[in-house]
């Protein structure tokens, strides 16, 4: 099995898919051949050869990837709605079995594997099934991406005891969006998220310039987490280190 990483957000819109893909491209860099996936995705736009996600396409350009979409995005659902009610309102059944499949092949391809969820944790996927069975199943650690500003040290605190409770590990936060001229909540969150929470901060992303992932555009994303992650803690995790 590939080492890799589970992103999770502490809400929908904090940045996952971005920071997936500048990752996928720093580890690129450092030698390594990262494999992504989007295993279920919603808001999906219809083309000619069906459904297709606007973040899994975001992630194949940026990692350099030439597998299937198909293996990418197993599950690709129209309405811009969390997996489990999009597919009931069309009339769609997710099947968690093929998503499970496509995981271990491209883990065959690829070490390590990114895999991105949908919204935070507790996003129903299926019947029964939120974003953090889906993370367990996969035995990736979390990355969990929150945003910089004011309400994120609640936000983020119960995304940790929630996958704590659940026994998932925690590889650590990444606090994205930073503003040039940080208020004092900005300037403090880190520290605070790290000491209550008690988990390392792998991270603080200034606001990316020019990144629209709906219309495939990086900016500088690829550039600032470059400059501001901590890759040694990254690699650390990935040669086995304990989370």
């Amino acid at each position: 099995m590939s080492a890799g990483f589970f992103v999770t957000g502490t809400d929908t819109g904090v940045g996952k898919t971005a920071l997936t893909g500048a990752l996928a491209c720093g580890l690129r860099r450092r030698g390594l051949d990262p494999g992504v996936m989007k295993p279920l995705a919603s808001g999906a736009t219809r083309g000619g050869s069906g459904l297709v996600s606007a973040d899994a396409l975001f992630l194949v350009r940026m990692a350099g990837v030439s597998d299937d979409l198909d293996l990418i995005c197993p599950v690709c659902l129209e309405l811009p709605l969390a997996p489990a009610v999009a597919a009931e309102l069309a009339g769609q059944r997710v099947d968690l079995v093929r998503v499970e499949q496509a995981f271990l092949r491209l883990a065959t391809r690829h070490n390590p594997m990114l895999v991105e969820g949908v919204g935070g944790l507790m996003v129903p996927l299926a019947p029964g099934v939120l974003v953090e069975d889906l993370a367990l199943g996969l035995g990736l650690p979390l990355v969990v991406v929150a945003r910089a500003g004011l309400g994120t040290v609640n936000h983020t605190l119960l995304t940790l005891a929630r996958a704590r409770a659940r026994g998932l590990s925690v590889a650590g936060v990444i606090l994205n969006g930073m503003s040039a001229d940080p208020d004092p909540a900005e300037s403090t969150n880190a520290r605070v998220i790290a000491a209550l929470g008690g988990v390392r901060i792998l991270g603080v992303i200034p606001r990316g310039e020019g990144v629209d992932v709906e219309a495939g555009r990086a900016g500088n994303m690829a550039a600032l987490v470059e400059e501001h992650l901590d890759w040694a803690a990254i690699m650390a995790v990935l040669e086995g280190d304990a989370v």
